[in-house]
């Protein structure tokens, strides 16, 4: 997966000196990751639209981070229109990071544990940024923190691990969270297997059949979905 380094030639957002929002458009193209600038810049306009059609300050939630690419494409929209991005990652990476897989960089293991962790790599790229007031890191197993949360979200992006477990317990865990006329966005969605893995397509069908969402837009492999129905109630635990 390699970027696309190309001008932006839009109109400037005039909430946001164009001088600024090109310094970390260009910020987040340099970062490391996995997403092409189309779909960041993509990213970048439905955080837009999702803090317009907000009535108050936006809540913006992030599901995957690595090591803060799409988190400065999400950012920069939060710092333009005054929203907060919540950005969660256990920070370990997924299962297609691990030694052995295509995906994996030595040069994000820990050598003291062995282990990746991408959280200095984030945090460097976020204070590199300076969006550090529109943004907020959460450390931590995604389910576990989705079973808290409480704000409805403007926009939620899901891109964390792509295997069927961990992709389909962020959608179970953050999709409920989205507010009724508010935005759902999922990457790597690939309808031909050849391309991707299957989950992220499985969870953008899957959200399109449930009747909760419909489709708002595509740009390469990102999705963009609508609520337009309020999410189903979670089933009752049987008695004992």
């Amino acid at each position: 997966m390699s970027d696309t380094r190309q001008p932006d030639t839009r109109q400037p957002d005039t909430r946001q000196p164009d001088t600024r929002r090109q310094e970390l458009l260009i910020f987040a193209r340099a970062a490391k990751g996995f997403m092409p600038d189309d779909e960041g810049l993509a990213l970048y306009d439905a955080a837009l639209r999702a803090a317009d059609a907000s009535p108050a300050a936006a809540t913006l939630m992030e599901i995957g981070a690595w090591c803060g690419k799409s988190t400065v494409y999400l950012g920069a929209a939060a710092e333009a229109t005054k929203a907060v991005l919540f950005s969660v990652d256990h920070h370990h990476g997924s299962e297609e990071n691990q030694p052995g897989w295509d995906h994996h960089d030595h040069d994000l293991v820990d050598p003291t544990t062995g282990r990746i962790d991408t959280l200095p790599f984030w945090r460097a790229t976020v204070d590199g940024a300076g969006i550090g007031s529109s943004v907020v890191g959460m450390v931590g197993d995604s389910p576990t923190i989705a079973s808290r949360w409480c704000t409805p979200l403007d926009l939620c992006f899901i891109d964390g691990g792509h295997g069927a477990e961990p992709a389909w317990a962020d959608f179970n865990g953050w999709a409920p969270h989205v507010a009724l006329g508010r935005w759902l966005a999922i990457h790597d969605v690939f309808p031909d297997p050849a391309d991707g893995g299957r989950p992220p397509y499985e969870l953008w069908t899957a959200a399109i059949e449930s009747g909760e969402f419909t489709e708002d837009g595509e740009c390469g492999s990102l999705r963009l979905l609508r609520r337009v129905a309020p999410p189903a109630p979670a089933p009752r635990p049987a008695a004992p």
